[in-house]
């Protein structure tokens, strides 16, 4: 299957040179190109593509807007407002609701002609906050704009199989950094989702919050992959979660893992 994918990105050497990567790979083809928020999320809906690679810092629309609005609003209240919009020109919602129309319902009616699209955003490492913020917003992960081309490439093909496994030290280090504050004295109280859970899979949830990754976690507990992928599986299926790095963020925020303690350090 051929992976179909829309790139985001207002800076145009940048979005050339991820086109042309992504267009000599096997398995991949470039369905269109966006220069800002306002255009994704119109060509978002146009398209339909699988994967959206997508830029948080551009103007009209940042990306975390756009993000929110393709995958139909599904995020959570935190960060959701134009206060975050000072990371990528006006960004807010009046240049959306007045450029982009009928599109920008991304989610709404046109949502059940197919799956959302999987989102990887690109980020730099001072951009934290707006991460987490993007997080929340259901992206499924992240690549740093110095990202090399193979890992760029297993990171498309991870994510539109439905993976979000790429990576994930870069996941817990924009956590890590956006958490970062004093411990707690004790212990924080259990959220009530997470007493639903299996001690086991409350184990690998926490296990994936510190940062590692599936074989990681597997040779901890002595399972196998096929395992602890099972115990995500169904985890991310009792919370809710549509990827492994809204897992991160859960564990952060259910005090499972403590920001600065417990990190799987590179």
């Amino acid at each position: 299957m051929t992976i179909r994918v829309l790139v985001v990105d207002d800076q145009y050497l940048i979005r050339a040179g991820i086109v042309g990567l992504l267009r000599a790979a096997d398995g991949m083809t470039v369905v269109g190109e966006a220069g800002d928020g306002v255009e994704a999320v119109a060509e978002a809906a146009r398209l339909r593509p699988d994967v959206i690679l997508m830029d948080i810092r551009m103007p009209r629309m940042n990306g975390i807007e756009a993000a929110r609005r393709i995958l139909g609003g599904r995020a959570g209240g935190d960060g959701g407002d134009d206060r975050h919009d000072g990371y990528g020109g006006d960004g807010g919602a009046d240049g959306g609701d007045r450029e982009t129309g009928a599109a920008g319902a991304v989610g709404g009616e046109e949502a059940d002609a197919g799956p959302p699209p999987r989102i990887l955003m690109l980020t730099t490492f001072d951009l934290d906050e707006y991460v987490y913020t993007a997080l929340r917003a259901g992206a499924s992960g992240f690549l740093l704009k110095d990202t090399g081309p193979k890992r760029l490439l297993a990171a498309v093909a991870a994510v539109a199989g439905g993976d979000a496994l790429f990576a994930p030290s870069v996941t817990r280090r924009l956590v890590e950094a956006f958490t970062r504050a004093p411990a707690p004295s004790a212990p924080a109280a259990p959220r009530p989702e997470i007493e639903q859970l299996t001690a086991r899979e409350t184990e690998v949830l926490r296990l994936t919050g510190t940062g590692r990754s599936n074989a990681e976690i597997a040779e901890r507990l002595f399972i196998s992959e096929a395992t602890v992928k099972t115990h995500l599986n169904r985890t991310m299926a009792k919370l809710d979660l549509s990827s492994r790095a809204q897992a991160v963020v859960l564990a952060y925020e259910s005090g499972l893992v403590a920001p600065g303690r417990g990190a799987c350090l590179p």
